[in-house]
């Protein structure tokens, strides 16, 4: 089945097939020689192709592109297909899952990622493929002997993963499965500015140029007594030396009420 470049689609319309709908409508279709709901997968052996070059193959699909492709056997007498493309390979991943339509079985996907080079030290890429194939595929398929052709027609979906991170120093292509935790970072960096702020407010409160102690107990006064004390020693009072941030910035406080006030109500420890 040919795509037809003078099909007419509705406005927005989007291919989103489920795998069921992939098996029963579309797969099954092209087997039997029927038509498909809309002719828009095209016909193309996409093992002579890298899967770079396969979106130019066809008029439709923008992050996925669907084909329909026969498989040839990789041995004469075996069963296995022959997964060899142009610069690479295809390899399979995971385990093949099962397509049901109702409560009967109807189809089979299968997951593979395509390598660069030859095996077994090929490169692995973010080229994906989906493959589809009817349940009774293979049966069929045994009885012709001397064939190299394994299935007529496979359905793949074929897209290039997104999301995942380049590490530094891979090949060109590769893509390995680390996924970065955005949330940890965001929520460690928001506490970092909190307890930053939180500083500054009680490093940097506004105050009086002249005032008392009662007047900082007053205004609940929060920063290190020692900004407050610094220019002088309360042990040895006969020193007046003054630090070069000009006493707190430019508060002055009453040496004399300071002493008083430690000798009444011990407030302070030092």
């Amino acid at each position: 089945m040919e795509i037809s470049s003078q099909s007419t689609l509705p406005p927005g319309f989007r291919f989103h097939p489920t795998d069921e709908e992939l098996i029963v409508y579309y797969l099954r279709n092209q087997t039997m020689s029927k038509p498909c709901p809309v002719s828009i997968i095209p016909e193309v052996d996409i093992y002579k192709f890298d899967p770079w070059q396969l979106p130019e193959k066809t008029e439709f699909g923008e992050n996925e592109w669907y084909f329909f492709s026969p498989r040839d056997r990789k041995y004469p007498n075996g069963v296995r297909p022959n997964r060899a493309a142009v610069s690479g390979y295809w390899k399979a991943t995971g385990t093949d899952k099962a397509i049901h339509s109702g409560s009967s079985n109807v189809g089979v996907k299968k997951a593979l990622v395509f390598y660069k080079g030859r095996p077994p030290k090929g490169i692995k890429t973010d080229w994906i493929m989906h493959e589809y194939r009817l349940l009774d595929s293979r049966k069929a398929s045994t009885k012709r002997n001397g064939s190299m052709r394994l299935d007529e027609w496979v359905l793949c979906r074929i897209y290039k993963k997104r999301g995942a991170a380049k590490l530094l120093g891979e090949p060109e292509g590769f893509v390995d499965e680390v996924q970065v935790d955005e949330t940890a970072i965001v929520t460690d960096e928001a506490e970092r500015r909190n307890e930053d702020q939180e500083m500054r407010m009680m490093t940097s409160t506004k105050l009086p140029r002249t005032c008392s102690l009662a007047h900082l107990l007053e205004m609940d006064y929060m920063g290190p007594i020692s900004h407050i004390l610094t220019p002088f020693d309360l042990h040895h009072p006969g020193s007046n030396t003054m630090n070069e941030s000009g006493w707190f910035g430019d508060l002055q406080i009453n040496q004399d009420e300071i002493f008083n006030h430690h000798r009444q109500a011990n407030m302070f420890q030092f």
